[in-house]
């Protein structure tokens, strides 16, 4: 063999090599990819399919509790992170300037009663003394109907002895008449005179008679509409005792500070024997429900609807997965609601993106599972913007089975 011919086989041998190294080198290759590609498409489907952001904390509702009366403290029953009831007594006031307070306006009410029941007697008493002066007034009232009967009955008499003394008068000029009979009737007409004058003058006096007891009446009347102004207050003044006593009750029931809610006691600060105003902060209660509050950018909450699928992760619980839902979004930005918002109408504007709160809530309790979520955590929750929402579906649910 001679040296072209081994030449032109290593040669061959080199390119034959060469080839299958490339070969090999473009399936690894492909491999690397497709391998790459199984592992990238997965975050990278994520990634288009989910808003997440780290401006996000765990919410709660935190209700401070102050007491509702001053005083000294007398027990605290309570202590740091403590968990307590509804209804569980935190803290007692010392009560006995309030029993004090109580005892005095149950006095007040007892002594009121007793001045209404007073006030009734002498309504009663009122009521009866105008009864009596009104049937007197019927009595004189009668007695002066009798005397102007008696006044008729006497100017009768007289007209018919004046008259009897005229024709007796004219037959005594004749001489038919004796002088003892017309002595007769001139006596007799002047005790007729008299007895009509006396009439008069009785009229005249049962008229002041009636005239008197009408005075009476009315002055009758108004001792009762004073007995009825003086029962009406006296009830007024009742009720406001009734009012002292329930408020120094209501007093006395506020030395016990209890908890509106049930949750755990934070930033306790009272011991017994501080003083303690109305409306002091002494501590507050966490409520063991929790939410999320995810500050959003706000290009990101164009396609976020309610009831969408949402995954948070806790910084103190690294590797553990909560599941929630989009339970609302705020109607405006967070700095829109600051103390003291961004004045733009000047010349320096800078646009900067802005942060829409988003409330998320738990499916499922964190505590039962052994995890404690406390208000402040910070949180990275992810948002699943390709569904549409279970609200929504919910309501399109809803509406098919009603048109069927």
């Amino acid at each position: 063999m001679n040296k072209d011919t081994i030449k032109s086989s290593d040669e061959k041998s080199r390119k034959k090599g060469f080839k299958g190294n490339l070969r090999k080198t473009a399936l690894i290759s492909i491999g690397v990819v497709i391998l790459l590609g199984a592992i990238i498409y997965p975050f990278y489907k994520h990634a288009m399919t989910h808003e997440s952001t780290d401006d996000a904390f765990v919410e709660s509702h935190v209700v401070a509790i102050s007491p509702r009366v001053a005083g000294h403290v007398a027990k605290v029953l309570v202590s740091d992170n403590q968990k307590v009831k509804k209804g569980d007594i935190i803290a007692e006031i010392d009560p006995r300037d309030f029993k004090v307070a109580l005892d005095i306006a149950t006095a007040r009410l007892e002594s009121s009663t007793a001045s209404v029941t007073e006030a009734e007697a002498l309504v009663i008493s009122a009521q009866q003394e105008l009864l009596q002066k009104r049937a007197e007034l019927t009595s004189q009232t009668a007695g002066l109907s009798k005397t102007k009967s008696e006044v008729a009955e006497a100017r009768a008499g007289y007209s018919r002895d004046e008259n009897d003394l005229g024709r007796i008068q004219r037959i005594a000029k004749a001489g038919a008449v004796s002088i003892q009979e017309f002595d007769h009737a001139k006596a007799q007409e002047r005790m007729s005179r008299a007895s009509l004058n006396s009439a008069k003058y009785s009229i005249a006096t049962q008229s002041a008679k009636v005239r008197q007891a009408r005075a009476v009446i009315e002055a009758a009347q108004g001792k009762l509409q004073q007995a009825y102004a003086q029962i009406d207050m006296r009830k007024a003044q009742l009720r406001e005792a009734q009012a002292a006593v329930e408020q120094s009750k209501l007093n006395l029931s506020y030395t016990n500070v209890v908890a509106p809610c049930s949750g755990y006691i934070t930033k306790k600060a009272i011991e017994a024997g501080n003083y303690v105003m109305a409306g002091q902060n002494i501590l507050s209660i966490v409520n063991p429900d929790v939410w999320v509050v995810a500050n959003f950018k706000e290009t990101q909450i164009m396609d976020m609807r309610s009831g969408q699928d949402v995954e948070i992760e806790v910084d103190s619980y690294p590797g553990v997965v909560f599941k929630g839902h989009v339970d609302s979004i705020q109607r405006g930005t967070g700095s829109r609601f600051t103390l003291l918002p961004a004045e733009n109408a000047v010349g320096n504007f800078i646009k900067v993106v802005q942060r829409v709160p988003v409330k998320i809530t738990l499916d499922s309790s964190a505590h039962a599972a052994g995890y404690d979520l406390a208000p402040g955590m910070s949180v990275v929750p992810s948002v699943d913007i390709s569904t549409e929402g279970r609200a929504k579906k919910v309501s399109v649910a809803l509406s098919d089975k009603q048109e069927q």
